[in-house]
């Protein structure tokens, strides 16, 4: 039969283990303590709150004052200090006559009475585990976390930057300026640069010529492609001689006004209006002013100009058989003959919005005529080649002529529907366009001010985040040291009432 030993466990050697959450319930029910303990703890308090206002000058007494809260285990230090600074108050029988010492020894006895002192201080070991270090490590992770997301805006804010300004960028690029003065490099590019263009376009209709032959006959008529024929056959005229047939005398387009509302406010100061003239005086019937220079006058009038003496036959005998022509009097004839492009009519056509409109219909019919025919030349469908039999007869064409004179098309299209050359014709017949456009592209500017305003602030919100977080740090290791000192006190005065057994207070999480 095997032996059996038995060992006997000395209780000195058991330790004491005790959740530090639940202590104070612990001391309760082992009544080390009474549960109404926190009844006649404000008495002391406010003893404590009296005694601190006199007190000697003393660097560890100043550093015990200090704590956050001072308790039964401070008052003992305070005391021992006392003996010290107080050590002249003493008499024979070895009491201190300093009203401090006595305060302060009362304050001790106090605490003592059942073990009051060791109910507040399990109260204090509690709240600082529970409440006060997760607290501050909550509020100094916060504090750092809101650091890291406004360093993280302001990256993002750099790269929003970025983005935004090549937006300006290329708006710049695209209406063809520096973006220095947007607003005065728009209005040079209208009279600087779109009389060119339209020019470019104009010239870019020439090679056009064999397709719009060949799309004539198709139609088997004269009146097709009216806008287009007449810019292919006399270039950008104006709106007046495409409509009356002639080139007019004169021409007098609508001058631009740039009109801005600080422009409009400040438009009446010190200006005589003449009516809606702009300043020019009516004397009468207007005159025609020829390319030479010459006055031409309506019928009626007299020209006393200048001229070389004509040889009279007979002093008193008036010839009446002169030409009208010879006379230099010159009569308008019906209608608009040799008369003068005003308003609308003063435009080119392809400046006038209603032709250039109708100038793009004709290449798109233009466009689809030859997309059709390309079609019908590559395709195998007997359906389809009937369609277009009319054209059987014309072989001068063929696909790959065809597909050249589509890229010709394409190629105005392209020019007329230019982005810049639109936005220069609205700023040109729409003045408060150009104020519009302006400030839509100046918005991008706005913003990045705005985004490096906004990354300043966020980048001071940073810095104040982050130094908040450092102040913190030393008041958060200064009361896990006081709180590990506490749990030691504890610790060792429970073991005291427990035979000096070992204490563990765990759960503290220090």
């Amino acid at each position: 039969m095997p032996k059996v030993y038995f060992f006997e466990m000395n209780e000195a050697d058991i330790p004491i283990d005790i959740h530090a959450g639940k202590l104070l319930d612990w001391l309760i029910s082992r009544r080390i303590v009474d549960k109404n303990w926190h009844l006649h703890i404000r008495n002391i308090r406010n003893k404590i709150s009296n005694a601190i206002t006199d007190m000697p000058a003393h660097d560890e007494l100043l550093q015990l004052l200090s704590g956050a809260h001072i308790n039964y285990f401070h008052c003992l230090r305070i005391v021992e200090i006392l003996k010290t600074t107080e050590a002249d108050s003493k008499n024979v029988f070895g009491r201190y006559g300093s009203q401090r010492m006595k305060e302060w020894q009362e304050i001790v006895k106090m605490y003592e009475k059942d073990s009051l002192y060791l109910a507040e201080a399990a109260q204090i070991l509690m709240r600082n585990i529970s409440y006060e270090i997760p607290g501050l490590r909550k509020q100094i992770k916060h504090l750092e976390q809101l650091s890291e997301e406004a360093e993280k805006k302001i990256e993002d804010l750099a790269r929003s930057e970025k983005v935004v300004r090549g937006e300006f960028q290329h708006m710049c690029k695209q209406l063809g300026v520096k973006g220095e003065n947007l607003r005065q490099e728009l209005v040079d590019k209208v009279f600087n640069d779109l009389p060119g263009m339209l020019a470019r376009v104009a010239s870019s209709v020439t090679p056009l010529k064999k397709a719009i032959e060949l799309y004539g006959t198709f139609v088997e008529g004269s009146e097709c492609l009216p806008l287009l024929k007449h810019v292919l056959g006399k270039g950008n005229t104006t709106v007046y001689e495409f409509v009356y047939g002639e080139a007019p005398l004169a021409i007098e387009e609508p001058p631009v006004k740039f009109v801005t509302q600080q422009d409009q406010e400040h438009a009446d100061d010190g200006a005589i209006d003449f009516g809606d003239d702009g300043g020019a005086i009516d004397f009468g019937d207007e005159l025609n002013v020829a390319a030479d220079g010459a006055v031409e006058l309506e019928v009626g009038d007299i020209d006393w100009g200048v001229a070389a003496e004509a040889p009279v036959a007979d002093d008193n005998v008036i010839d009446f058989n002169i030409s009208l022509e010879e006379s230099g009097i010159v009569v308008e004839k019906d209608g608009n003959m040799g008369g003068v492009a005003k308003g609308d009519e003063a435009y080119t056509v392809l400046d006038a919005q209603q032709y250039r409109d109708r100038f793009v219909n004709d290449l798109l019919e233009l466009q689809l005529f030859l997309k059709m025919r390309l079609h019908q030349l590559g395709s195998s469908d007997k359906a389809q080649m009937l369609s277009f039999a009319i054209m059987d007869k014309f072989g001068d064409h063929d696909e790959k002529s065809v597909a050249g004179m589509l890229a010709e098309v394409e190629i105005v299209y392209a020019d007329i529907t230019d982005e810049l050359m639109q936005h220069l014709l609205q700023i040109k017949h729409s003045p408060v366009y150009v104020d519009i456009l302006t400030s839509n592209v100046m918005q991008k500017l706005a913003s990045i001010e705005k985004m490096k305003e906004t990354a300043k602030l966020k980048k001071e919100k940073s810095i104040s985040f982050k130094q908040q977080s450092v102040e913190l740090k030393p008041t958060q290791e200064k009361i896990i040291e006081q709180t590990k000192t506490l749990q030691g006190q504890i610790e060792r005065d429970i073991s005291k009432r427990y035979k000096n057994r070992v204490v563990n207070l765990y759960g503290t999480n220090l």
